[in-house]
Order: structure tokens, then C-alpha cells, then sequence
């Protein structure tokens, strides 16, 4: 099943920890800890399973609050970008969620301390919206700013599992163009999966993220098939760029690794159209499970998109497409920073 492009939910996470996101201050996390928001793996409950401080929780959780008021956190982003999507999971809180939230963003380039980012002045975005208890509360978010900070009001008081925050990462193009090589997929830089063939075990975008997976969990993996063809995932390149070296990541995968891959390039303004379009760039080769293949990659024309084609099934943990980015690359990645300064 191609992953939907409308569907914000496919973007990834900005704040989750294995993309770098932290929770930088709350105001209260008397019940459960304020860091828990940023959790990668689902909430997780184990009832009548009690601490000094009660029943504990796999969320973030304060006090019953005894005077007028509300209780806050600041999240990090790990990735700077534009917000399209916020869910306020409260999963497992059923009689002490909050009755509402709302949301503020910020852009505070560097590495600005908690006393900061209190005194600063935040944007709206979400209004104070009401919230299912035990439930995951979507909020779509009409912005086209950058944003390298979140804040979550909660009111009056109570327990949210996670803070999601699904949007498109901006690349800071200083940064880019000193590293000179960089992983021109990585999410980090903006790298973005666009479709796929099949994501039953696994979504594809993990492919990109940063960091080796630490279980086979933490990769793609496609479902067994059944019939002719192979499994497929199309990858658009943080910004047009030449490979050098390709990163073929089977790690943890032993049994279901895929026979062979291949990788093909494209070289246009938007998305590819079709098939067609495709130009090679690794030929079909055979992997090994459990491996991490480094291949160089003879390509002397850049790419803006790359696809992977896995034969004829099975999971990959990461896919590394180390490489330059080309002169218009990098004065796009530029334009687009410029035009999402808050």
C-alpha cells in the first residue's frame, strides 16, 4: 500500500528523542516525568503497578491543582521544520487527563537555555481545544514557519502520554555546506519518503532516521510476498545532489533480509511521474542479511529523488545515500530557510 502524501501522520515526528527532541522544562511533573512525552515506542500500562508516587505512568503527569491556573512543558524540536500536524496523546489517562490543551511554537536558533525560551514570545497554533481522555487528539496546524520549539498548555492540570509533532524538517544550509558530504536521504537534513510499495512490519521512513537501528523493529519491513514482482520505496533527496556512496543496512534482519537491491535516480523539479522515469544507479545486487553493505556509487550526474528497489521482499534497517549537494541544491536549501523565518 503506497504511503498516502496527504496524510500528515506519514511525516515524521520532529520531537521524538531518536530524532533528537527533548523535553527542555514543565512547570510540575510530580506524578510522571516530563521526558516521557518524547518516548519513540507507543504508551505503554501495567495496571497496579505503584511507586512512592502512585500508579506509574509512561506519560507525563502533574498535580491535582488546588488554585487557579494551568501546567506546561517545552519541547525541543530534534529537526527544525514546518509543523503540519500536533497529537496530544493521552492513552491510559482516563480520570485525570486534562480537560484541554493548546499549543505555541517558537524558532530560537542555537541552543537556548529553559530561562529563554519562558521569556521569549511564542506563536500560537493550536487554541485551547478540548481533549479526549485515553485517546489520541489530532490537531491539523496551517502553518508555513520554521519551528525549533513547542509548547504544551494543559488545563487545568493532568496526565498526556505523548506530545507528536508530524511536519516537513528544514535544513540549515550553513551547516550543510560546511559538512561538505552528507547523507543527502537523511531525515535529519530533510531527506523524505514520498511512496512505497508495502510497510506491514515496518514504515519505511525509519529507513532514514539517524542513528543504527537497535532491533529489527526499528526498520523497514514489507510483508512476505506471495506473488511476482518485488518491494519498493521512493525517497526524495533533501536537496539535488551527486551520490558518492550508497549505505545498504540489513542489520538485525537475518532470515528476512532481502536476496538483492537496487537503486535508481531521478533528476527533476518534482516528484517523479511514473516508472519510466527512473535512471540506474546501483544495479541489482545481492546482499547479506544482518549486514551493513557500503557500496560506491560511479554516478556523475545528480538526483533529486532516489528509489529503492528490494528483491523480492524482507526489511532493511537503513538506507544511507552519502553524497554533495550541488550548487542549485544548496541555494534551495537556502531559499527555503530564508522563507520559513518566522
Amino acid at each position: 500500500m503506497p504511503v498516502p502524501a496527504a496524510d500528515p501522520r506519514a511525516l515524521p515526528d520532529l520531537a521524538v528523542r531518536t530524532l533528537g527532541g527533548g523535553v527542555v522544562w514543565a512547570n510540575d511533573e510530580l506524578f510522571a516525568g516530563r521526558e516521557n512525552l518524547v518516548n519513540p515506542w507507543p504508551p505503554s500500562f501495567t495496571p497496579r503497578t505503584f511507586g512512592a508516587k502512585g500508579q506509574v505512568y509512561d506519560g507525563w503527569e502533574t498535580r491535582r491543582r488546588r488554585e487557579p491556573g494551568h501546567d506546561a512543558a517545552i519541547v525541543r524540536l530534534g529537526i527544525p521544520g514546518l509543523v503540519h500536524l500536533v497529537v496530544v496523546d493521552t492513552t491510559h489517562f482516563t480520570g485525570n487527563s486534562p480537560t484541554s490543551a493548546s499549543i505555541e511554537a517558537l524558532c530560537r536558533d542555537g541552543h537556548p537555555s529553559a530561562d529563554d525560551l519562558r521569556a521569549a514570545t511564542w506563536t500560537p497554533l493550536v487554541p485551547r481545544s478540548p481533549l479526549r481522555p485515553d485517546g489520541a487528539n489530532a490537531f491539523p496546524v496551517a502553518s508555513d514557519r520554521r519551528w525549533t520549539h513547542i509548547r504544551l498548555t494543559i488545563h487545568p492540570d493532568g496526565g498526556v502520554a505523548r506530545l507528536r509533532v508530524h511536519g516537513e524538517a528544514v535544513a540549515d544550509p550553513h551547516l550543510v555546506a560546511a559538512l561538505g558530504t552528507v547523507d543527502l536521504v537523511g531525515v535529519g537534513v530533510g531527506g523524505r519518503v514520498i511512496r512505497c510499495s508495502n510497510r506491514f512490519y515496518g514504515e519505511p521512513q525509519r529507513l532514514i532516521e539517524p542513528g543504527p537501528a537497535r532491533s529489527m523493529g526499528e526498520g523497514w519491513e514489507t510483508a512476505r510476498r506471495r506473488g511476482p514482482g518485488n518491494d519498493w520505496v521512493e525517497l526524495r533527496l533533501a536537496a539535488r545532489g551527486t551520490v558518492r556512496v550508497a549505505e545498504l543496512d540489513t542489520t538485525w534482519f537475518l532470515g528476512n533480509a532481502p536476496a538483492f537491491a537496487a537503486l535508481s535516480a531521478y533528476d527533476g523539479p518534482g516528484d517523479p511521474p511514473g516508472d519510466t522515469s527512473w535512471r540506474p544507479l546501483l544495479p541489482r545486487t545481492p546482499l547479506q542479511p544482518d549486514t551493513r553493505h557500503l557500496i560506491v556509487i560511479d554516478a556523475a550526474d545528480p538526483a533529486t529523488h532516489v528509489r529503492l528497489d528490494i528483491h523480492p521482499d524482507g526489511g532493511m534497517a537503513r538506507l544511507r545515500l552519502w553524497g554533495t549537494p550541488t550548487g542549485d541544491g544548496l541555494a534551495a536549501l537556502h531559499s527555503r530557510w530564508q522563507a520559513t523565518a518566522p
